[in-house]
């Protein structure tokens, strides 16, 4: 697996969340946001138990592979190994970069969220293959623990410092993921302006064609 190709073709980078889904399951998030464009799935479910996540995990594993698109597991690098997927994403509380790496191996994808200069430089230090930055702007209804905005100055910054590819997340939606892509984003994870969509494919289109036509101008 050529890690820095699949990487660096992303450009929609959807999060799955069962609590803002409105009753649909996450093989159907997927499903519907891989048709509108997305090139990678991050499962998140804090809540299921460790059968229900392997269950969904391996449905969303085959998925992703028939649909050709990267299968990350959220915080779980014991699932992301069982399942084979194409990485892990970690927070800053989570178990910490160096030790993921070790864990995961030289061949898996290992993102990192990143919310300064400092965790960013950190995290690449310690093997992240990319960084989640953010969050940019306020993020309702996500993750009760992820932390106030820090602003476009941040991915500004952090692109300044930090070679890794820069994903963008936190309250982005189709009225401002072009600023985030100016800022030095290359790409976008998107939770609820997506999940949450009356129409999934729809909603995942439109970002992803406003990301392509801001990236074609630059």
């Amino acid at each position: 697996m050529n890690k820095k190709k699949i990487i660096h073709s992303w450009n929609l980078y959807v999060i799955t969340d069962e609590m803002l889904s409105r009753g649909r399951p996450p093989q159907e998030i997927a499903r519907q946001a891989i048709g509108g464009g997305a090139e990678v799935i991050q499962f998140r479910d804090k809540i299921a138990s460790g059968r229900k996540l392997y269950e969904t995990g391996l449905e969303l594993k085959q998925l992703t592979r028939e649909k050709k698109v990267s299968f990350i597991v959220n915080d779980r690098i014991d699932l992301a190994l069982i399942l084979d997927a194409d990485g892990v994403h970690v927070g800053q509380s989570d178990i910490p970069a160096s030790a993921a790496r070790q864990l995961l191996g030289p061949d898996k994808i290992l993102g990192i969220s990143a919310a300064s200069v400092t965790e960013a430089r950190q995290a690449e230090a310690d093997g992240a293959d990319y960084l989640g930055v953010g969050p940019i702007f306020e993020a309702r209804g996500t993750k009760a623990n992820a932390g106030n905005p820090q602003g476009l100055e941040l991915l500004v910054q952090i692109r300044q410092k930090c070679s890794l590819p820069l994903i963008a997340i936190g309250g982005i939606n189709r009225q401002n993921v072009a600023s985030v892509i100016q800022a030095g984003a290359d790409g976008a994870a998107i939770v609820s302006a997506i999940v949450a969509a009356d129409d999934i494919v729809q909603a995942s289109s439109q970002i992803k064609s406003i990301i392509l036509n801001i990236k074609s101008r630059m």
